[in-house]
């Protein structure tokens, strides 16, 4: 029996779009049930909302993610970072520009301390990103 922690990202009304663009830079098949599909909600404005999403890709990284209904608070914190890392130093770098394009780099890919290449930055969603490519690690 395999066991595995997936991130789960609430968002206030653009899990959708988040999503679609989190497809766009890591790849895979991105499955959205909206509130309405699953009758979950009598309220006409929020049919429309994501209740559930989630994203697995050919590199076994999976996303999930759903709006918050409306009424309840959405704050956006600084206390979660998503963390990819691997020894794929063309998949990772990649995923790095895609992350940080349309968002900010915090910390630039460089090398780090330890030896590894390491990077930060935050996407156009507020969300955090860690990148560590180990050293000695082969281009795709």
């Amino acid at each position: 029996m395999t066991t595995k922690l997936n991130p789960y990202l609430n968002f206030d009304g653009n899990a959708r779009e988040a999503m679609e663009f989190y497809r766009s830079v890591f790849g895979g098949e991105l499955n959205i049930t909206t509130f309405g599909e699953m009758e979950a909600t009598r309220n006409m404005a929020e049919q429309d909302k994501t209740v559930h999403s989630v994203l697995v890709t050919e590199h076994d990284l999976t996303l999930m993610a759903a709006d918050q209904p409306d009424g309840a608070e959405h704050v956006v914190g600084s206390n979660v970072a998503m963390s990819l890392g691997g020894d794929d130093e063309q998949l990772l770098r990649g995923w790095f520009e895609k992350l940080s394009g349309s968002g900010s780099v915090t910390m630039p890919l460089e090398k780090a301390p330890w030896g590894d290449t390491f990077g930060q930055c935050v996407d156009r969603y507020g969300i955090s990103w860690l990148v560590n490519i180990e050293a000695g690690g082969q281009p795709s």
